[in-house]
């Protein structure tokens, strides 16, 4: 009998990206980011502190992807882990309106980010894994599609909401002004429950899988279990593997664009605050038609050459951003936005590609190492964007202020890796009608 999508289960799924845009589009990228990395409120090494701490984060989740993924498979429990994790991330959002514009409250700021992020990023991984219960081999690019553009038309609401409510106005609802930062620290509340409303459903109904065995495995005996699995993997289909190294890098490099491009346009173009917000709403709004609109095209000529010519292009928007940052803003409205085009249907299309490849039994394990390996170089893009920045002051003698356009150069060279090696990748994607 054909498995049919339950509309119920994947909307219920889909609704946990619709809030996700509170912690990914508000917090990490348009608003609090911004707020964060500004030197005028927090100094000069606000900005290359932000990627650091963000680097550090990305490791600690890269050291306990393999634990926690391993445990969630052998007991079967994801409905506790999405439950705590989304929860932990709401707290750390609304625990950042105790952030005040004064440097001393910098590393209270950027704590709550690592923990924020971390819990995000764990629970991202069951998530994920989810999206092979509630699809269908015929529907799974369509799906994936829905739940990256709700996250990002999510997005689009909730800053339209805040703008007009809290940070556009001189006085906002409830009497708020941006005096001591009140705009933004009463935007962080909002986000909390903004977060905790529209995941409530998936972290209280989401189905837990039969367990695999009650053994319990420590740190040390997950990696062996992760290292014998892409030992098992490799004699098998070396592809797979080149695979799973090439899209933990690509992907690492499109969370980068979007996680550092509202810091950019502040930085580098002198956008302001309430610039960043309505450059945020576009962005999105072309982010989620596109990611969208490309899910059925995955479905029609499938995931590689969406993702080759998506990468292809993003290099080269990169890299005139770069080249052109004297120009003025309109470079990065151009640019920038062109950018996101190709953001969201890269990370769609690469989830799709990887069902379509997945030979059949194998897909539990090879998507916890999917997330494993995309978790294990997730400080790659922080790690190059702030050393990208230092860098540049050091050979243009300037503030890091002044070389926040070489941040660019970071991801650019991250996305790079990551469409090199995906020609490594056989072109052996199964069709719909095959699987």
């Amino acid at each position: 009998m054909t498995k049919r999508a339950n509309r119920n289960k994947v909307t219920t799924w889909a609704l946990w990206d619709w809030a996700s845009a509170a912690f990914n589009a508000v917090v990490t990228t348009f608003v609090f980011s911004v707020y964060i990395s500004n030197a005028d409120l927090f100094g000069d090494d606000a900005n290359t502190n932000l990627g650091y701490t963000m680097t550090a984060a990305g490791i600690f989740v890269a050291i306990i992807a393999p634990v926690v993924g391993q445990s969630v498979d052998r007991s079967g429990k994801r409905q506790k882990l999405i439950f705590v994790t989304t929860l932990i991330t709401i707290l750390a959002t609304g625990g950042l309106a105790l952030v005040r514009p004064d440097e001393s409250y910098l590393w209270l700021g950027l704590l709550l980010l690592a923990v924020g992020n971390i819990a995000f990023e764990t629970g991202s991984v069951v998530y994920n894994a989810i999206l092979a219960d509630i699809s269908t081999p015929k529907t799974i690019g369509r799906i994936s599609g829905l739940g990256w553009g709700l996250g990002y038309v999510g997005g689009i609401v909730l800053m339209l909401i805040l703008y007009v409510g809290l940070i556009g106005p001189e006085v906002g609802w409830f009497g708020v002004t941006s005096d001591d930062g009140m705009n933004i620290r009463v935007s962080m509340i909002f986000c909390a429950i903004w977060t905790l409303v529209f995941s409530l459903p998936l972290m209280l109904t989401a189905s837990d899988t039969p367990p695999k065995t009650t053994e319990k495995v420590g740190v040390i005996g997950s990696y062996k279990a992760l290292f014998a699995s892409i030992r098992h993997l490799w004699k098998k289909d070396r592809s797979l593997v080149w695979f799973l190294g090439s899209s933990a890098l690509f992907r690492d490099g499109l969370a980068g664009v979007f996680a550092y491009g509202g810091v950019l346009a502040a930085a580098a173009f002198g956008f302001t605050s309430d610039e960043v917000l309505v450059f945020g709403i576009v962005a999105n709004l072309v982010a989620g038609i596109a990611t969208i609109s490309f899910g059925y095209l995955d479905d029609r000529v499938g995931a590689r050459p969406l993702i080759l010519f998506s990468l292809g292009s993003m290099l080269v928007l990169g890299t005139i951003i770069f080249i052109l940052h004297d120009a003025g803003q309109m470079v990065f409205w151009i640019c920038g936005l062109l950018l996101c085009v190709f953001v969201g249907p890269t990370q769609s299309s690469s989830r799709t590609y990887l069902a379509r490849i997945i030979p059949p039994g194998e897909e539990g394990e090879v998507f916890g190492l999917y997330a494993t390996t995309g978790r294990a170089v997730s400080f790659l893009s922080p790690f190059m964007y702030s050393t990208a920045i230092t860098l540049g002051a050091t050979l243009t003698g300037s503030s890091k202020e002044a070389a926040a356009h070489f941040g660019i150069l970071g991801i650019v060279l991250v996305l790079l890796s990551g469409f090199i090696t995906f020609f490594f990748v056989r072109p052996n994607e199964v069709s719909n009608t095959e699987k």
